[in-house]
């Protein structure tokens, strides 16, 4: 009885969690409020900088030939966003590089020229295509190239490396290396000190994150600064701190499930350990996080 308990009680956490995720994912998807949008810069490089305000981080890197721009922000902020990098340099913008397919990160592309060129991992296109705004703009903004693994583009001090090192906040997630900058943008698989939003719906996944995130802190050499998701500029003894949170996570819920505790039990029961100083942990994120990790064990 007690075993059967428990898989009735995994099975209605699962479909708690994935109504709660629905609505997250699409609140991140909705227009954004009326009211002024306010572009913030921070100059990071004399050739890269970091606008912040309306979604997720975003990356202006100003190459030889043109701009580069990671992630476009929530709806209607795409114009704001090519204002002032106009108010940066003269150079136009060539390329869009998307780091997952969340709405606070890619509506913005629909305010892009379509001479511009949109690339993301290749599981992202896939989503994206799965979201009303591209479909409301007849397929404006929509990635036109795509990668698996590993891609690079431009030479030289211009060269940007993209990477994909598995599943983590979505099944998308690239990261974007700047090479003769030693910057990395992360997008939300490292957005902050936080346990992450893990997006099932979207390929995300709480077994593979701490995994990915590690892949990622050995297999990019020659970085030093990381452009969060949606915190500040990070260093590389950052990430490699965060991976580890992520691994101990899942272990500490691994072993609550193996000891017969529920969900509810474990969420009320985990503590950040006192070597995680400065994460900010919301109780629902908990008890999210928790049940993604139980269902996945349970496939």
């Amino acid at each position: 009885m007690r075993r059967s308990d428990m898989r009735r009680s995994l099975t209605l956490g699962a479909l708690i969690v994935v109504a709660a995720l629905s609505m997250r994912v699409a609140a991140l998807q909705q227009p954004a409020a009326d009211g002024p949008k306010i572009v913030e810069v921070e100059k990071l490089k004399d050739n890269l900088y970091l606008l912040k305000g309306g979604g997720g981080n975003t990356a202006v890197f100003i190459g030889t030939g043109g701009v580069t721009v990671v992630d476009a922000k929530n709806p209607g902020w795409g114009e704001p966003i090519i204002e002032k990098i106009k108010g940066l340099t003269n150079k136009p913008i060539t390329t869009l590089i998307n780091t997952h397919t969340h709405g606070d990160h890619v509506s913005g592309n629909v305010a892009f020229a379509p001479t511009v060129d949109i690339i993301v991992q290749a599981n992202t296109k896939a989503n994206m295509e799965k979201m009303p705004i591209f479909k409301e703009n007849n397929g404006r903004g929509m990635a036109k190239r795509t990668f698996t693994d590993q891609l690079a583009i431009g030479a030289g001090n211009d060269r940007i490396e993209l990477y994909y090192f598995g599943r983590g906040h979505t099944n998308g997630d690239a990261w974007v290396v700047f090479p003769a900058l030693r910057f990395v943008h992360a997008g939300d698989i490292f957005a902050g000190k936080s346990l992450p939003l893990l997006d099932p719906n979207n390929g995300g996944s709480g077994l593979e994150i701490g995994d990915s995130l590690a892949k990622a802190a050995d297999r990019i050499k020659d970085v030093d600064s990381i452009i969060t998701g949606h915190s500040t500029v990070m260093n590389w003894n950052d990430l490699r701190e965060y991976a580890q949170f992520n691994k101990d996570f899942r272990a500490a819920v691994e072993a609550g499930l193996r000891a017969g505790k529920s969900v509810d039990d474990i969420a009320a029961s985990w503590k950040i350990a006192d070597k995680y100083k400065g994460y900010n942990v919301a109780p629902e994120r908990v008890k999210t996080n928790v049940t993604v990790i139980a269902n996945e064990l349970k496939k």
